[in-house]
């Protein structure tokens, strides 16, 4: 397996201040991070640093050993790094059909690219033409995910896949993840609150705290120690008492 996405020593933040430190990070192709931890831990301000959104502060990223040009959202792109961000980001007057044809980066043969798209997403099949503003939530969470495949990113970073969505269509989506990274090779990272779901797609965890690394480790053991995990999410002072 050959490491696809990168980071050593990443500082970052906003207006200069760093609210993530020190932040390192090794993912092979077709492997699935969850990376976990509390409300305000900075797991959504490292993704946006990785794709590009908001620029290093300290550190680099590379993917396949190159050094992304920081805080430039089209060299990531250019790179193979796709971010599905937790509002989804879609054209909501647009229909399913065209949000999927404007996301596909050869216009030529946009069609079979929609299609891997329904094989992947069959409930979306019926909703081509619907608005995607007029999607149920876990529709539109399909075919944001959707949309980011038709890319073909070699890295699929995926923030609160979750947000807004009953935990029933949860427990139907993350298992895509697994099928998407296992088929595709696409290196992921998954941003999930549903922590026990989330270590069952993955291969590795990382939970941070206060902007740091406080937890790494395979997802199935830390899935079979969720004190571990409690702990890590609480602190020392939780742990000790």
């Amino acid at each position: 397996m050959s490491t696809v996405l990168s980071c050593t020593a990443l500082d970052t933040g906003y207006v200069g201040r760093p609210c993530v430190r020190g932040f390192d990070l090794e993912l092979q192709a077709g492997e699935v991070l969850a990376l976990l931890g509390p409300n305000g831990a900075g797991k959504t301000t490292t993704l946006m640093t990785l794709a590009g959104l908001l620029p290093c502060l300290g550190g680099e990223v590379c993917i396949d050993g190159h050094p992304v040009k920081p805080g430039h959202a089209r060299s990531a792109v250019k790179a193979g790094l796709v971010l599905v961000p937790d509002d989804r980001s879609l054209f909501t007057t647009l229909t399913v059909e065209e949000n999927l044809r404007l996301s596909v980066r050869a216009r030529r043969g946009w069609r079979t690219e929609r299609d891997t798209v329904l094989e992947t997403f069959p409930q979306l099949a019926d909703r081509l033409k619907v608005p995607a503003g007029a999607l149920s939530g876990g529709e539109q969470q399909m075919l944001a995910i959707g949309r980011a495949l038709v890319q073909h990113p070699k890295v699929l970073l995926i923030d609160e896949l979750s947000m807004g969505l009953a935990p029933v269509i949860v427990e139907r989506l993350l298992p895509v993840v697994r099928e998407v990274a296992d088929r595709t090779g696409a290196a992921v990272v998954l941003v999930e609150q549903h922590v026990q779901l989330a270590l069952e797609v993955a291969d590795t965890a990382i939970v941070v705290r206060h902007g740091q690394q406080v937890l790494k480790g395979r997802a199935a053991d830390l899935a079979a120690a969720p004190e571990l995990v409690e702990n890590a999410y609480l602190g020392e002072a939780f742990a000790s008492s």
